[in-house]
């Protein structure tokens, strides 16, 4: 899936975790909880974190995103190491879930070294329309 091949290259990633950890997610595979994000993009607080060697940081991820789709969550975003979900509401709007794949890049990226999974929610509707003639965000 989209994650499978993101730990081919050396990463140079700015993360932006949005709104609050998403504590309910649950540790899946060989994941373990990591509180402090590997104290790497000042996630911790921000995002839930899990770790996992490298090497099966990509199945992981796509674990978790099978877990999520089995609630109800769809893909509606993402790239190489970011996966943006989105869930409609039952009163209208939709709510949204960010999951980024990161690691510490002034290490080696050997197959046994830590990788991350972060989680946050993403406040707001993330469904409602920007207004017509207006500009997107820019991508953080």
């Amino acid at each position: 899936m989209i994650l499978t091949t993101f730990f081919a290259a050396a990463l140079t990633l700015t993360v932006q975790a949005q709104g609050a950890p998403a504590t309910d997610t649950p540790i899946l595979g060989v994941a373990q909880a990591s509180p402090d994000c590997g104290n790497l993009h000042n996630l911790a607080g921000r995002a839930f974190c899990v770790t996992a060697p490298i090497a099966s940081v990509g199945a992981l991820a796509d674990e978790y995103i099978r877990h999520f789709e089995g609630q109800g969550w769809l893909a509606a975003d993402g790239d190489d190491n970011r996966v943006i979900l989105v869930k409609r509401r039952e009163g209208g709007g939709c709510d949204g879930l960010q999951m980024v794949a990161f690691y510490d890049t002034t290490r080696p990226a050997a197959p046994e070294a830590p990788g991350y999974i972060g989680f946050a929610t993403i406040p707001g509707d993330v469904c409602v329309a920007a207004p017509a003639g207006s500009e997107p965000a820019p991508a953080q």
